[in-house]
């Protein structure tokens, strides 16, 4: 195989007209000395509008989902190894290069690093702080870090081609949680997933509250299916939000009988309280803000899966 052999770069976008083309910049900038095409699967108009003030290659997302989108994606390209980018995130110049040396000296089947989130706004920052603690991400290695080496699973990816085509690509039932079923996949037939923290991708959090909220019910929403489908996949960190909205509702109807249990909701008010205080050397004053969302965090996707549908729509 050639020292630098051609690489096709995935996204799938929708509704990222404002944030993809600093995605793509960041994508031309890379310091990689072989070939790198660009393959964008467009789910809206202006989405797709924006990706062709580029030199990059534009498909249609008819279905609009993440994972039909890269496999479009990956369907119109070429390259011998293929890289998944999120149309949200931006990647160092050096990516691409740490991603093919990783990927040829460890051998393994797909190769991903870690995702810092990072605001501008005040809410941003304080989101992008609740997403990167281990009060909002768990023990989650691509979200807290960690060692280097062979993990469940990665943020985005990077694969040989011949390894994508041959686990099938992504498994477009699930909306959520694609990556990690096809990070399964690939470990159930003796494949590597390879976890490396220098591969840091900077990942813009959503703008607001709201937005956060329907982000994370998402999350639960789909997990719950995933759940259901792959038994398996299931890990104590996905199963404390549901657990925490039951213990809440229960608290507070059952305080009509026993005051006392109005306690555990003011318990975890003043945890997260305290965790907003503790980062305020770290953020400054979004730290103020960041008990707000994590307690957004937490609930939407405790609901969200509560809810979820255990069929697919």
């Amino acid at each position: 195989m050639s020292s630098h052999p051609s690489v096709s770069i995935i996204i799938a976008a929708a509704s990222a007209s404002v944030t993809l083309p600093k995605t793509l910049e960041a994508i031309a900038a890379q310091d990689y000395p072989g070939d790198i095409e660009v393959v964008v699967a467009a789910a809206d108009a202006s989405t797709a509008e924006a990706a062709r003030q580029h030199a990059v290659t534009v498909v249609e997302n008819v279905p609009g989902t993440t994972p039909a989108g890269l496999n479009l994606a990956a369907h119109a390209s070429s390259g011998t190894f293929l890289v998944r980018v999120d149309a949200h995130s931006l990647i160092p110049p050096h990516y691409v290069s740490r991603v093919v040396e990783t990927l040829q000296s460890t051998g393994a089947d797909n190769v991903g690093g870690r995702q810092v989130p990072a605001g501008t706004t005040f809410t941003e920052k304080a989101i992008a702080a609740a997403m990167a603690s281990p009060f909002g991400a768990g023990d989650a290695r691509y979200r807290v870090g960690g060692q280097a080496g062979p993990a469940d699973t990665v943020y985005l990816g990077a694969f040989p081609r011949r390894v994508f085509e041959e686990i099938g690509g992504y498994d477009e039932r699930f909306v959520r949680n694609q990556d990690y079923d096809l990070n399964h996949r690939i470990r159930s037939t003796g494949g590597v997933v390879w976890f490396d923290p220098g591969l840091e991708v900077t990942y813009r959090p959503r703008s607001s509250l709201t937005a956060l909220a329907g982000q994370y019910f998402d999350y639960g929403l789909w997990k719950r299916f995933f759940a259901r489908t792959r038994s398996w996949s299931l890990r104590p960190r996905q199963l404390a939000p549901p657990l925490l909205v039951l213990i809440l509702v229960a608290s507070l109807v059952g305080s009509y009988w026993l005051p006392l249990l109005l306690w555990l909701p003011v318990a975890y008010l003043l945890a997260l309280i305290l965790i907003g205080t503790a980062y305020l050397p770290r953020i400054g004053a979004p730290a103020l803000l960041m008990p707000v969302a994590l307690a957004v965090m937490h609930v939407s996707w405790g609901v969200g899966f509560l809810v979820g549908h255990t069929s697919e729509r």
